[in-house]
C-alpha cells in the first residue's frame, strides 16, 4: 500500500500544479482557479456518501483497484485540454477524476487496521501520512520544474501512470482473513443497498461518540479557511510574486516540506502525550497554524514567505497525525467506510464554500487580505475544539474490539 501510495499520489501533485498553471496562464482569471477547485469539491461531496456505504459493504481492495484504473483513464484526458485550449474540459475532467477518489481514499484508512496491529497503527498512521506530505514535497518541486522544461502533457502522462502502478500494488494487497469486506456482516445481509439508511446509521454512530464528533467538525473548521488556501496557493505564486509554475511548484513544495516536519513531530508525540495532553497540543497547533498562515499572506519577501509556510503546514500535520490515530484506534471496522468518508465529505463541502468565497473575493478585494481571513477561520476552529475540552466534552473513548459494539442511539437530524 505504502509503495502504491508513493507513486500515485506524486502523480496527483504533478497533476495538480500542471492544471492550475495552465488554467492561470490562459486566463490569468483567479475565479477560474476557484471553478476549478469547486468542480473537484463538488463531485468529492456527492459521491462521498455512496464511497462510504459501498466500502462497508463490499471488498475495499477491489473498490480501490478499479478507482485507481478509472482515474489512470481520466488522467489522460487532460492532455485534450491542451490541444484544444478549453477551459471547461478542465473543470469536466478535474470533477471526473475526483468522483473516483473518495473510494481510494477512504477505503485506504479502512483498511490501514486490518494491515497493522494495534500496537503498529499510530506508526503506521504517521507513515501514511508523512509519506503523503513528502509526496506533495517532491511531486510538487518536480512538478513544476518538469513542467517548464518538458511541457504540460508529460506530467499529465506520468499521473496516468502512477494510477496504473498504485492500482497493481492494492492487488497484491493480502489481508489474514482473505478478504478485505468489514468484519460485520449487517450490511450484507440483505441483497437490497440502502444508501440513507445504512449511511445515516453512520452518522448516528459518530453522534454517539463525542471525539469522533470533535475531530470531525474541528476538521471542517479548517476547511472553512482552507478551501481558500488552496485557490490562493496559486493567486500568490503567480500574481502577487509573479514567481509562474516554478514558484507555484515551491510553494507546494514547501509546504510539503512542512507538512514532513510536523508528521515526524506528530509521530513522536503520540507515543508520549497522554489524552488530555493530546487535546491541549491539538488546540495549540491550529492556533499556529492560523496564525503562521496570517504572516505569510502579508509577506513581501519570497523567502520569509516559504518559510511561515512550512510553520504553518507543520503545526497542521502535528494536529492530522494525532487526531487521526486516535480515529483509527476507536472507529469500528464496520463503520469505517461510512465514517472516514463522512468526514471527507464534509471537509470538501465546506473548502467548497470556501473555494467559492475566495474566488469570488479575488475579483474585488487584494489577495493579502483575502489569505488574512482565510488563516483566521482556520484558526478560528481552536477556540469550539478549546471550549469543549474545557467543559469536559471530550472525554476520552473506550477503545473498541470487534467483540464490543458501540449502541447508537438519537438521531443527528434532530
Amino acid at each position: 500500500m505504502w509503495s502504491g501510495q508513493v507513486v500515485s499520489e506524486v502523480g496527483d501533485h504533478f497533476n495538480n500544479v500542471a492544471v492550475l498553471s495552465l488554467a492561470i496562464h490562459a486566463t490569468h482569471r483567479g475565479d477560474v482557479i476557484s471553478g476549478i477547485m469547486l468542480s473537484r469539491a463538488i463531485p468529492a461531496m456527492l459521491i462521498g456518501p455512496w464511497a462510504g456505504v459501498l466500502l462497508d459493504r463490499f471488498d475495499r481492495r477491489r473498490i480501490m483497484i478499479a478507482s485507481d484504473l478509472a482515474r489512470a483513464l481520466i488522467a489522460l484526458g487532460f492532455i485534450l485540454a491542451i490541444f484544444y485550449s478549453q477551459t471547461w474540459l478542465l473543470y469536466v475532467l478535474s470533477g471526473l477524476l475526483m468522483s473516483a477518489s473518495p473510494f481510494f481514499t477512504s477505503g485506504r484508512s479502512s483498511i490501514l487496521p486490518t494491515i497493522a496491529t494495534k500496537e503498529e497503527l499510530h506508526t503506521a498512521n504517521a507513515l501514511t501520512q508523512t509519506t503523503g506530505w513528502l509526496t506533495l514535497a517532491v511531486g510538487a518541486f518536480f512538478g513544476g520544474t518538469a513542467i517548464d522544461q518538458f511541457g504540460y502533457q508529460t506530467a499529465f502522462v506520468f499521473n496516468s501512470l502512477s494510477f496504473l502502478v498504485s492500482a497493481y500494488c492494492i492487488w497484491r494487497l493480502r489481508a489474514p482473513t482473505g478478504h478485505f469486506r468489514a468484519q460485520s456482516t449487517s450490511l450484507n445481509e440483505t441483497r437490497v443497498i440502502r444508501p440513507w439508511k445504512e449511511y445515516s446509521e453512520g452518522l448516528r454512530y459518530m453522534w454517539a461518540s463525542p471525539l469522533i464528533l470533535g475531530i470531525a467538525l474541528i476538521s471542517v473548521g479548517w476547511a472553512s479557511g482552507g478551501g481558500a488556501a488552496q485557490v490562493l496557493f496559486t493567486l500568490f505564486a503567480e500574481i502577487v510574486f509573479k514567481r509562474g509554475a516554478t514558484g507555484l511548484g515551491q510553494l507546494w513544495g514547501i509546504a510539503g516540506v512542512g507538512l514532513l516536519i510536523g508528521g515526524a513531530i506528530g509521530n513522536r508525540l503520540g507515543r508520549i502525550l497522554s489524552f488530555a495532553g493530546y487535546k491541549r497540543t491539538v488546540l495549540i497547533c491550529y492556533l499556529l497554524h492560523g496564525g503562521s498562515y496570517i504572516v505569510f499572506s502579508q509577506m513581501t519577501n519570497w523567502e520569509l514567505a516559504l518559510l511561515f509556510m512550512c510553520f504553518s503546514r507543520a503545526a497542521v500535520a502535528v494536529s492530522s497525525v494525532l487526531n487521526w490515530s486516535n480515529m483509527l484506534k476507536h472507529v469500528e471496522d464496520r463503520f469505517r467506510g461510512r465514517v472516514f468518508s463522512t468526514i471527507e465529505t464534509m471537509n470538501w463541502s465546506t473548502m467548497m464554500l470556501s473555494m467559492m468565497g475566495a474566488g469570488l473575493a479575488s475579483a474585488h478585494y487584494p489577495i493579502r487580505m483575502i489569505g488574512a481571513v482565510s488563516g483566521l477561520l482556520s484558526s478560528s476552529t481552536a477556540l469550539f475544539w478549546g471550549y469543549a475540552d474545557l467543559r469536559g466534552k471530550l472525554p476520552e473513548p473506550k477503545l473498541v474490539t470487534d467483540d464490543e459494539r458501540v449502541e447508537i442511539h438519537g438521531d443527528p437530524t434532530q
